[in-house]
């Protein structure tokens, strides 16, 4: 075998190795009843319940926030999240956790808020601008 072939070889092996170990930290949704179920990490894609309570007080520890999310399952669980409060996190259309079960309660230490545009209103009115141009 050349040179070229035995790098090339190499090359696909390290490639399949580096896919492999990445795809352990790519995973899917899960819902509160899995996550108890199982016992591991999980992302769990929700809403945040308002008309439920929320806990947070920068003072005595910034680093503890709790409230409820509704998940896709529409079951709404108490979570304590082991970071500051996100911005705006009342206004979020979508919340994304992970993390796993602790005593009963979903202790999460990652979360990713999907708010809403502050661009949708304007983009809606531009829309309606070119239909009514376009038909003109």
């Amino acid at each position: 075998m050349k040179k070229i072939h035995i790098i090339a070889v190499l090359m696909m092996l390290i490639s399949a190795v580096i896919l492999i170990t990445a795809s352990g930290d790519v995973s899917s949704y899960s819902t509160f009843e899995v996550a108890r179920n199982t016992g591991e990490r999980v992302k769990i894609a929700g809403v945040f319940a308002k008309n439920k309570s929320m806990e947070y007080n920068p003072e005595k520890d910034p680093n503890w926030f709790s409230f409820h999310l509704t998940d896709t399952d529409n079951v709404t669980e108490k979570v304590i999240l082991l970071q500051p409060k996100p911005q705006d996190f009342e206004r979020s259309e979508q919340v994304i956790l992970t993390g796993s079960y602790e005593n009963g309660i979903f202790v999460a230490d990652e979360v990713l808020t999907k708010c809403p545009s502050k661009y949708k209103d304007e983009e809606i009115a531009l829309r309606k601008k070119s239909d009514n141009t376009n038909r003109q």
